[in-house]
C-alpha cells in the first residue's frame, strides 16, 4: 500500500504545537525507499540537499546514483568530479566504512531524447530523426522537455538492475513552477499527440482521400506562414517519429506510477520566503491530489540561533551609542562604540528577519499540520566539498 501525503515515514518527534520533525536517517535507512525526489521552486537549494543526503546514505551503507539538473560548477567540483555528465561516475573520498557507494551524474536532456530515439527506432529511422531540424530544436529547447527528460533518465536509472544501486536521489529540473516535473510527461506527449500533429499525418488513401483538399489548404496556409521548408522538415520529422509515440506515453505513465508506490518518497525544498513556501504549499497539496508519498518539508538556509537582547533593545542600546559618538562624549573609545552600535543593528535585522520567518513557518504549518518539517540553519560559507555537504547532511538529520 502506498504512503499517502505527510504519513510518517520513520520516527518522529515534535513539541505540543509544532509540526512534526522529519528523521532523515530512518527515511535514508528504510530499505523499502528506492527513490527520493528533491522538489521545489528554484534557488531554494534542491541540489546541494540532494546532494547531502545522496553522501549521508551513501556513507551509512546504501548503494546510491544522485541525478542532479544543471548543478553550479562548484557541487560538482565539491563531489571531486571536474564534470558531471550524463554517465552515473563514481564520487571519490566518499567513505567506504559502512559498505556503501554513490555516483552522481548530470542530465543531459539532448542526449538522453537522443537515446530514447536510438533505442526505440531502427537505425534507418533513428538517423532520419536525429538528423531532422525540428527533432534538434524540440530536443533542445521545448518548453518542458528538461523535465520530460528527467523522467526519461529517472525510468532509466530504476531499470538498471546491473548497476546495483538501491537509492536513486533526484534533484528535479530548475523550473518557474514546481509542477512542471509532474506535469511535462503529460503535456509533452500531448504535444506530440495533438490535432495538428495528426493532421500533419493524415494520409492520402482510402477514406481520407475525401479530406485530402482540406488537409492541403491547411498545410498551404502554414507553408505560407513558416516556410514550405520549416513545414517539410517538420512533416517528415512527423512521420519518423510517429511509431514512437506510443512508447513515450507508456513509459510516462509508467514512471508516473512508480513515482506514486511507497518505494518513492518526495521532499519538498523551501527557502523561508513568502514565494517559495507559497509554491511549496502548493506542490504539497498536488502531491496529496496525485497520491504521490511526501516524507516531508525541507526548510533551507533558516535563521536561527538569535538569543539576547530583542530586537528593539538593540536598537535603542544602538542609538544611545550613536548619539554618544555624535556628541564627542568619550572620544577615545568612539570606533569601539560605532562598531558596537553597527553590531547592534545587525542583531536586530537579524532578530527581525527571524520573526518574520516563524510567521511564514507557521502558516504553513497551520495550513499543512501532518507535514513532517526539518530547519536546516544558514551557513556562512557556500558548499565547496565533500565535508560542507556532510555537514549539510548532519543538519537535514536534526
Amino acid at each position: 500500500m502506498s504512503r499517502k501525503s505527510g504519513e510518517r515515514v520513520g520516527p518522529l518527534a515534535s513539541r505540543p504545537g509544532e509540526a512534526p520533525t522529519l528523521d532523515v536517517d530512518a527515511l535514508l535507512g528504510d530499505p523499502a525507499t528506492q527513490v527520493i525526489v528533491c522538489c521545489g521552486s528554484g534557488g531554494v537549494g534542491k541540489t546541494t540537499t540532494a546532494a547531502a543526503i545522496a553522501l549521508r546514505a551513501a556513507e551509512q551503507g546504501r548503494t546510491v546514483v544522485v541525478l542532479t539538473i544543471d548543478p553550479a560548477r562548484r557541487l560538482a567540483q565539491s563531489m571531486g568530479i571536474e564534470r558531471l555528465d550524463n554517465t552515473p561516475r563514481p564520487v571519490p573520498g566518499v567513505d567506504p566504512a559502512a559498505g556503501g557507494s554513490l555516483d552522481a551524474m548530470m542530465l543531459d536532456m539532448k542526449r538522453t531524447f537522443d537515446e530514447v530515439v536510438e533505442s526505440q527506432a531502427s537505425p534507418e529511422k533513428a538517423r532520419a530523426i536525429l538528423s531532422n531540424p525540428f527533432y534538434v530544436a524540440l530536443s533542445s529547447s521545448f518548453a518542458g522537455t528538461q523535465e520530460y527528460m528527467a523522467m526519461e533518465k529517472l525510468g532509466q536509472l530504476r531499470k538498471d538492475q546491473a548497476a546495483g544501486w538501491d537509492l536513486i536521489v533526484v534533484d528535479t529540473p530548475p523550473a518557474r513552477s514546481a509542477l512542471d516535473f509532474l506535469d511535462a510527461p503529460e503535456r509533452l506527449s500531448g504535444f506530440l499527440d495533438g490535432r495538428f500533429i495528426r493532421l500533419l499525418l493524415a494520409p492520402a488513401k482510402g477514406p481520407a482521400r475525401l479530406m485530402t483538399a482540406g488537409v492541403g489548404a491547411v498545410t498551404n496556409t502554414m507553408a505560407k506562414v513558416v516556410g514550405a521548408q520549416v513545414l517539410r522538415d517538420l512533416q517528415m520529422f512527423v512521420a519518423a517519429f510517429d511509431t514512437l509515440f506510443g512508447g513515450f506515453r507508456n513509459r510516462a505513465q509508467q514512471t508516473f506510477e512508480m513515482l506514486q508506490t511507497d518505494e518513492t518518497a518526495f521532499l519538498v525544498v523551501a527557502a523561508p520566503e513568502a514565494d517559495a513556501l507559497r509554491e511549496a504549499a502548493y506542490f504539497v497539496e498536488r502531491l496529496d491530489a496525485e497520491h504521490m508519498p511526501l516524507a516531508g518539508l525541507v526548510v533551507n538556509r533558516a535563521t536561527t540561533g538569535v538569543s539576547g537582547l530583542s530586537g528593539e533593545q538593540a536598537v535603542t542600546a544602538a542609538d544611545r551609542l550613536e548619539q554618544q559618538v555624535a556628541d564627542g562624549d568619550g572620544a577615545s573609545g568612539s570606533a569601539t562604540a560605532a562598531l558596537t552600535a553597527g553590531l547592534l543593528r545587525l542583531h536586530a535585522d537579524r532578530v527581525k528577519r527571524l520573526a518574520l520567518e516563524t510567521r511564514m513557518r507557521r502558516r504553513f504549518r497551520a495550513a499543512h499540520p501532518h507535514v513532517p518539517t526539518v530547519v536546516v540553519p544558514a551557513l556562512s560559507t557556500d558548499v565547496h566539498d565533500l565535508d560542507g555537504l556532510r555537514r549539510i547532511g548532519e543538519l537535514l538529520a536534526g
